[in-house]
């Protein structure tokens, strides 16, 4: 509900919000064989205010606390939408990462927005169109990944690093995660005038 993505950002107590899954994945992505069809749902409306997919992704990117993707398990397609997305993505080194929609005849359009932000381009080309599965070493050589853990140290690793972040002045935080937003994709010209400008 959109009052619960409220208070998520207005109360003070919550410092920092973790995804991670229920299970062996960390999220497998949406239903390929729906996304074929053309069958509404396919794409899962998770966002808060009821928007869709895109939506989500948009908001977890520009969102003003920090997102730590704890990806306990495979990433695959959406999911690793969300992996990108997040302000850090720390990992589990059983965990898988990829972008199969290409052997359905899918391509991944939507989270290529947010990948292309951390990954080199000629890496991003390749896996998308090789619809390749890597795992959590490589993603973390290229920057899809902050931290590689052992699967039975990742939830205590997670936890020192959210017991760091939530330590940090907030309200710094979130005006540097919003201005951070701000000025993605922006040239050098046009983001220190506009950074100067939040100072």
């Amino acid at each position: 509900a959109p009052e619960y993505h409220r208070l998520l950002l207005e109360n003070e107590a919550v410092r920092v919000l973790v995804l991670t899954g229920a299970g062996k994945a960390f999220c497998a992505g949406g239903d390929f064989a729906a996304m074929q069809s053309g069958e509404e749902g396919a794409l899962p409306l998770f966002d808060a205010d009821g928007g869709d997919y895109a939506k989500l992704l948009e908001k977890l990117h520009a969102y003003e606390k920090p997102v730590v993707a704890k990806v306990n398990g495979h990433a695959m397609g959406g999911g690793l939408g969300l992996v990108a997305a997040s302000s850090f993505a720390v990992a589990s080194s059983a965990a898988q990462l990829g972008t199969p929609e290409i052997e359905v005849g899918l391509f991944p359009m939507m989270i290529m927005a947010v990948l292309v932000r951390l990954v080199p381009r000629r890496r991003l080309v390749q896996m998308m169109l090789l619809g390749e599965r890597i795992d959590a070493s490589e993603a973390l050589r290229f920057g899809l990944l902050n931290a590689v853990h052992a699967p039975e140290e990742l939830d205590a690793k997670a936890g020192e690093l959210v017991s760091t972040l939530s330590k940090k002045a907030p309200l710094a935080m979130k005006h540097g995660l919003r201005a951070l937003a701000a000025q993605d994709g922006k040239l050098v010209a046009e983001a220190l005038p506009m950074l100067r400008g939040e100072l």
